[in-house]
């Protein structure tokens, strides 16, 4: 299936080439990674891979493996680059969206970490679930050891007429 160059990465099975399950290790190109870098604001990705397995489970099927990335974040402090090594392993449920509309009686509201990804199209993009899951590896407040943050002195009068009160002369009366 051709890639969506909308997306940061993109390498999509369709699940009927799922069969009894398939291995794919996926390593964006430079341009890939140009994206990659553009989407989750980094200052740079030199290694990206995922070894990803896709599995039929009991109901729908397992997405899981690994990401490895050698990248660099800003330091929301200092705004240097920050060295950062991703090495994580993740599981995945994934399960087909139906084609009749629900009654009110089956829609359900549920904050549950663990509910599956709802498919559409029949089309399973690998290559956007290797982003997401780099992206929740990274800390979203990246931190240089060592750097803080120090809270600048308030003025002494934060009102708007403090302003006015320069142009007033020293014996009460106003400046021309």
């Amino acid at each position: 299936m051709t890639p969506d160059h909308r997306l940061p990465f993109s390498d999509v099975v369709r699940v009927n080439e799922i069969g009894a399950g398939l291995s794919r290790t996926l390593v964006p190109d430079e341009t890939e990674r140009a994206r990659i870098i553009k989407a989750l604001d980094l200052a740079s990705l030199e290694a990206f891979e995922a070894d990803l397995k896709l599995a039929p489970a009991r109901v729908g099927w397992t997405l899981s493996g690994r990401v490895k990335a050698t990248l660099e974040q800003v330091c929301g402090i200092t705004l240097e680059p920050l060295p950062v090594r991703v090495d994580e392993r993740f599981s995945v449920d994934l399960i087909e969206a139906t084609e009749r509309e629900p009654d009110e009686a089956d829609i359900e509201i549920t904050l549950d970490d663990d509910a599956p990804d709802v498919i559409e199209d029949a089309r399973i993009d690998l290559g956007q679930y290797a982003v997401e899951q780099l992206a929740l590896a990274l800390d979203p407040f990246p931190r240089k050891p060592g750097a803080e943050f120090v809270q600048p002195d308030e003025p002494a009068e934060i009102s708007p007429f403090a302003v006015l009160k320069a142009f007033r002369k020293p014996d009460g009366g106003e400046t021309p």
